[in-house]
């Protein structure tokens, strides 16, 4: 089997990433050796891969669902938005320029070809490459200088899917919306729907499925059903707002964490292995009463350190934490939140604020250089190995007293403040475990911890998507997409894009 697919969707969220790394699990099952793709992402949750190179965090989850090591040509464009208005720009997995999105635009053609010539690399070294979509492909104010979804399919003439999601309503507009409002090149690249997160007998949607295939003349390949506890490195922001409930504990007590929300954070994937755990509650925040009565209180990272502690004092959640921090109560700061945690920042690189008071609850001075690093850096927290953590940031962190809170000396301690520039450390098992059990000692939670690795965890979860595709999805329309390319002759469905 050789080829390749573009997954679309009617709007973001939609189930775009679950339903490449699901396609690129259950391929990997029948030995073909396959790759995610996607041309341009927008997120600020990001992976470094093992040569330093800087990617969605999608990408890496459904590299991992491939069983293939993540690489810079499977995400050749990264967005990191740093305001309403501008965005850092990542090339091949290295920061290449600050944009404005309407001076974006002009730089979109060169884009579409390091994007057309990492999609090649990949198709040479792969048997199935699985593309994914960004937003939706009937952005029509978009579609002239659009580089991941028709543009990037009409360019590699892909065969696409477009997956909705039913839970909100209105699948069928969606969907057929969607088709009707692209070009009729662009339309006969369109080959299926997929129905995502769908609750209840399928029997009772079939006679609207019939319909759309009548009104458009595809079929829909699969309907997904509603599955708990996929949470799975989620890129966009609202995935934030979708309720997760604990596991069951294993003690008697729950641990309760609250994650600030700020405007621009930043892989707020750090807090996923705290859900992995049973009995340990994880919510976003955003105000002085949701912080309150938490047992950890975790300031996570950002795009944009200035702007996001100004938001912070905004909504008197700084004297919070100094409180808490007084009182000997749990807070934890990553990256970013680590920053905000000291005494002193000056950035003239980010934000160009210069010289900036921070909380100053950590002996810690933070200098932004223009230079960003990116490493895959290894540990210890006591006798627990830290070997999941990875770095992406611009500030050069100066610890001016407390203690290292990893060896041999990385990020600092003052009591039950914390803080690491390290992403991910909490993905290896012994030291997630070991601050969660300081935490329950001080706050006096008869709390114990789980026997499940989070990599099993993460693992389950990519098997769940797998299983998905395969006992939902015709698998065997899928195959003849990827071998065979888009069938000739799908009818247009009008009005069609606007001339």
């Amino acid at each position: 089997m050789r080829g390749a697919l573009l997954v679309a969707g009617t709007t973001s969220d939609a189930g775009k990433s679950v339903l490449t790394a699901g396609l690129c699990r259950w391929l990997a099952r029948q030995g073909v050796r396959v790759a995610p793709f996607k041309a341009q992402n927008m997120s600020l949750n990001s992976a470094v891969t093992a040569d330093g190179a800087e990617i969605g965090r999608a990408q890496a989850m459904q590299a991992a669902a491939a069983g293939v090591a993540p690489e810079a040509a499977m995400n050749p464009v990264l967005l990191k938005p740093g305001g309403d208005m501008t965005s850092q720009v990542v090339v091949r997995g290295r920061p290449w320029a600050d944009v404005s999105a309407l001076s974006y635009r002009e730089h979109k053609p060169a884009l579409l070809e390091v994007a057309l010539e990492c999609l090649a690399d990949l198709r040479s070294r792969y048997d199935v490459v699985v593309c994914e979509g960004a937003g939706s492909p009937a952005e029509i104010n978009l579609r002239a200088t659009d580089i991941a979804n028709m543009g990037l399919a009409r360019a590699a003439d892909l065969p696409v899917l477009v997956v909705g999601d039913i839970n909100p309503g209105g699948v069928f507009a969606g969907l057929f919306g969607t088709l009707a409002l692209l070009s009729p090149e662009d339309q006969a690249l369109v080959c299926g729907f997929v129905v995502n997160k769908f609750r209840g007998d399928v029997r009772l949607l079939q006679p609207g499925l019939d319909m759309l295939a009548q009104l458009t003349g595809r079929p829909t390949l699969g309907v997904l059903p509603w599955t708990e506890g996929l949470e799975l490195d989620v890129e966009d922001s609202l995935g934030l707002d979708a309720p997760v409930a604990p596991l069951p504990p294993v003690g008697r007590d729950v641990l309760r964490v609250s994650v600030v929300r700020l405007p621009r954070l930043s892989n707020w994937t750090d807090v996923d292995a705290l859900r992995s755990e049973p009995g340990v509650l994880v919510r976003f925040a955003t105000t002085p009463e949701e912080l309150a009565d938490a047992d950890l209180v975790v300031l996570p990272g950002t795009r944009a350190t200035v702007a996001d502690l100004a938001w912070l004092r905004a909504r008197g959640l700084d004297a919070v934490l100094a409180r808490r921090a007084a009182e000997g109560a749990p807070v934890l700061g990553v990256c970013g939140g680590y920053q905000m945690l000291g005494t002193h920042i000056e950035d003239d690189v980010e934000s160009r604020a210069g010289a900036v008071t921070g909380l100053g609850l950590l002996p810690v001075r933070t200098a932004f250089g223009r230079e960003k690093v990116l490493a895959l850096p290894t540990g210890a927290y006591g006798p627990h190995p830290v070997t999941t953590a990875y770095e992406i940031h611009h500030g050069v962190i100066e610890r001016t007293g407390g203690e290292a809170l990893f060896a041999p000396d990385e990020g600092c301690r003052v009591g039950a403040v914390l803080g690491t520039v390290w992403h991910g450390a909490l993905e290896s098992d012994g030291v997630r475990r070991a601050l969660l059990a300081e935490v329950a000692a001080v706050t006096g939670r008869a709390w114990e911890p789980g026997s499940v690795g989070f990599e099993q965890v993460r693992q389950r979860r990519l098997d769940a998507l797998g299983d998905l595709v395969a006992d939902h999805l015709d698998t065997g329309a899928v195959v003849r997409l990827l071998e065979h390319g888009a069938p000739a002759g799908l009818p247009f469905v009008p009005p069609g894009a606007p001339a």
